[in-house]
């Protein structure tokens, strides 16, 4: 008679651990950006600027040093590069430039660029006016694109600091967005 009592208590503690499962991977993102906010792990780029009132306002009497770095995720088919890899600009000047994708498969593909900035002291200092990371990037097979950034460091960069590197990861998602558009009924194409 206690065999079903068992099979009861096995199987609702099976459930159970199965739903607690799923919610900490749900809530693993959320906290990992919380973590990392906290932290400065992964040199997290906020788009807000750190201190808005001080955009405009060039600091001439000092040069930083912008590395631009770009990077594929090993599963990525692409060319990627940045126009120019070292750049020096003054704290509070725009800055643009671009970077250079080209799809070097025969279809269709769609790219996510995810940045990181190091050290990671400098990640609230660095605003991101017009980023190619904020979009996917789709790309024809064998099409090339430069994908636009503009970017200031702000004037209030810790002193210290004279080096910047800014990399960007890309990602294949178009699995993923493939199936966006399935259940969603629509085409990315």
């Amino acid at each position: 008679m206690n065999a079903p009592r068992n099979h009861k208590r096995t199987v609702t503690t099976l459930i159970l651990g199965c739903v607690l499962m799923f919610g900490f991977g749900f809530a693993l993102v959320p906290l990992y950006d919380v973590f990392c906010r906290v932290t400065g792990l992964n040199g997290k780029v906020e788009l807000v600027p750190a201190h808005p009132e001080k955009l405009g306002q060039v600091d001439k009497t000092r040069q930083v040093k912008l590395q631009l770095v770009a990077v594929n995720n090993e599963t990525m088919p692409w060319r990627f590069k940045p126009e120019n890899s070292i750049v020096e600009l003054s704290p509070g000047e725009m800055y643009q430039t671009a970077y250079i994708a080209r799809n070097l498969t025969s279809g269709f593909m769609i790219a996510q660029a995810v940045p990181s900035v190091s050290p990671s002291e400098a990640a609230p200092y660095l605003n991101k006016i017009n980023c190619f990371c904020f979009e996917r990037q789709p790309l024809l097979a064998q099409e090339e694109k430069a994908m636009p950034l503009v970017l200031s460091v702000d004037p209030e960069l810790p002193k210290h600091i004279h080096t910047i590197t800014l990399s960007y990861t890309l990602f294949d998602i178009t699995p993923e967005s493939e199936q966006v558009a399935a259940i969603g009924g629509g085409s990315l194409r």
